[in-house]
């Protein structure tokens, strides 16, 4: 069996950047507040508990003069303020792409533009999006939820850093024809496309590709998308534990990408448990 790795694949610069930052806070004062989880990647997270990371799920649980964590995704201006006022230190894991996102959002919302976001309305990035918005704003998953009778008005467009660029230019241009005026961030991070180029060019290598990566996380659910666009067998764990020998017979030739939020040590067990097979 031929095994061939996506490149790029793994830890994104915004993940790899939070989770040094993290291990850093955790060696200096011992225990540190997340206020949610730091990265979608449940194996990770659980080898950062261990270290002394704590979860929590609003400001208020984070323990007065604590530590706290920002996590990668970001988080709502407010909860920011939350956080510093409860916080003896905040560690800002927050991508600088996402951050990027803030300040379109901002910009668009000060500008007067009711402002459209192109992703999962239930995502923590995008929840923190919004909270960078004083004015109208709405969540749109796709084109298919566009209603063409509506009147939208002037609209500001931008994206959950980690969609696909296809969905975003599908809801530009199904926009621009039913409004008077629209302006466009294109806020998707250089380190999703480049991933999801690398499943492009994997899949017509190989039998089948497995994916790696938190069933939570939405860069690796749009990598197992576009694999299984593109027609080929894909497999999707989260560690190689959860590999079916079954998935591998009468494959010759094996692909392995990874989300964003994978870390090189889970990559590295799959690679080695592929190879062993």
């Amino acid at each position: 069996m031929n095994l061939v790795v996506a490149s790029p694949t793994g830890l994104c610069f915004g993940v790899r950047r939070a989770i040094e930052q993290l291990e850093k806070a955790l060696g200096q004062y011992g225990t540190v507040y997340s206020l949610g989880s730091p990265i979608h990647n449940p194996q990770e997270v659980g080898r950062l508990a261990g270290l002394g990371l704590k979860l929590v799920e609003n400001a208020s649980d984070v323990p007065t003069e604590s530590i706290s964590f920002v996590r990668a995704h970001g988080v709502a201006r407010d909860e920011l303020v939350d956080l510093s006022e409860r916080s003896r230190v905040v560690v800002d894991g927050t991508c600088p792409f996402v951050r990027t996102a803030h300040e379109r959002a901002e910009t668009l919302s000060s500008e007067g533009y009711r402002i459209v976001v192109v992703g999962d309305s239930n995502h923590p990035e995008v929840r923190g999006i919004l909270g960078y918005i004083d004015g109208e704003s709405l969540v749109i998953a796709g084109a298919e939820e566009i209603d063409s009778g509506a009147r939208y008005g002037r609209l500001g467009i931008l994206s959950q850093t980690t969609q696909k660029e296809s969905s975003l230019a599908a809801v530009v241009a199904k926009l621009v024809l039913i409004t008077g005026e629209v302006k466009v961030y294109n806020t998707i991070c250089r380190a999703t496309i480049e991933r999801q180029e690398s499943i492009q060019r994997l899949a017509p290598q190989v039998d089948g590709i497995v994916v790696i990566g938190g069933k939570n996380s939405a860069n690796t659910r749009k990598l197992v998308e576009i694999a299984e666009s593109l027609s080929v067998s894909t497999l999707w764990i989260e560690h190689s534990g959860e590999l079916d020998r079954r998935w591998l017979e009468g494959k010759r030739s094996i692909g392995v990408a990874a989300g964003g939020s994978t870390p090189d040590w889970l990559i590295k067990d799959l690679k080695e448990k592929l190879q062993t097979l």
